[in-house]
């Protein structure tokens, strides 16, 4: 019997690549979306059940897991990839804009964990796979919002892990580098007032900075993290932290190893800042 897997946010990027990676490595896979009407590959696939999934209603996150149950009997592993960035000068960003950031990104993950625990408890196993960033560990200017939702998830993450290992079941934590996805256009919010002119040579500053190091070729693709996530879902390893992408290793391990002045030194010299 094959093991089957629950992905959110599975219509593009490193969810869709991780559709494709445990489809093919012959698992049954429930890929979830917002507006599953759209897709015309992945629900050909064979073993892929594509549902409609918006962490931000809790109906549809319900509904979702009993779809994905009807079909496969069992859910062994949730990926918990939903979300996007939500950029720019705090003094500029809308409350309605922050709650909707932490609503994606830490609360609609929280639902989406809370609803899968009565099947897990119950087989008395299972496993949550939560993508971070390497931006749950470092930061960079005009990102203080999806910063604080990365930094969120690592925490409840790792406090999670002590309850839920009581039970069989596990948490994992999946820390992506740059990833070539839409993460610079459809899956990011970038807010600035310019009548808060203050601000405005800062922005113009590192905006076109921040173009640069999106660049994909700069980039590890999707099917590169999608393959980190499978090593984690499969390693049997107790092991919370995965980093995924070259540049994440990279730059996680100089957090490691310098002291914050070091460390936020070389992120001025990175964006050209004093």
């Amino acid at each position: 019997m094959s093991n089957t897997i629950l992905i959110t946010g599975s219509s593009t990027g490193i969810g869709r690549a991780t559709v494709r990676k445990f489809q093919q490595e012959g698992w049954n896979v429930i890929a979830t979306m917002r507006n599953p009407e759209k897709e015309t590959e992945l629900n050909k696939l064979e073993r892929v059940l594509v549902t409609k999934l918006d962490v931000q209603q809790l109906d549809s996150i319900d509904s979702a897991i009993k779809a994905g149950l009807d079909v496969f009997g069992k859910i062994d592993v949730v990926l918990n990839n939903a979300g996007y960035g939500l950029m720019g000068t705090f003094e500029s960003t809308k409350r309605e804009s922050v709650n909707r950031q932490f609503g994606v990104n830490v609360f609609g993950l929280f639902d989406v964990t809370r609803a899968m625990l009565p099947h897990f408890r119950a087989n008395k196993s299972g496993l949550f796979i939560n993508i971070t960033s390497i931006g749950g560990k470092i930061t960079f200017p005009v990102s203080s919002m999806y910063h604080a939702t990365k930094f969120a998830v690592e925490g409840f993450s790792e406090s999670l892990q002590y309850e839920l290992a009581s039970i069989g079941v596990g948490v994992k934590i999946v820390e992506p580098g740059g990833v070539a996805t839409d993460f610079g256009g459809r899956s990011m919010d970038f807010q600035h007032d310019n009548a808060l002119t203050e601000y405005n040579p800062f922005v113009a500053h590192v905006m076109p900075i921040y173009q640069g190091m999106m660049a994909p070729e700069r980039m590890s693709a999707p099917e590169v993290i999608a393959k980190v996530i499978y090593t984690a879902a499969t390693d049997g390893k107790d092991q919370l932290r995965y980093r995924a992408g070259d540049d994440a290793g990279q730059i996680l391990t100089a957090r490691e190893n310098m002291p914050d002045a070091e460390f936020f030194g070389m992120i001025k010299g990175i964006m050209g800042i004093n």
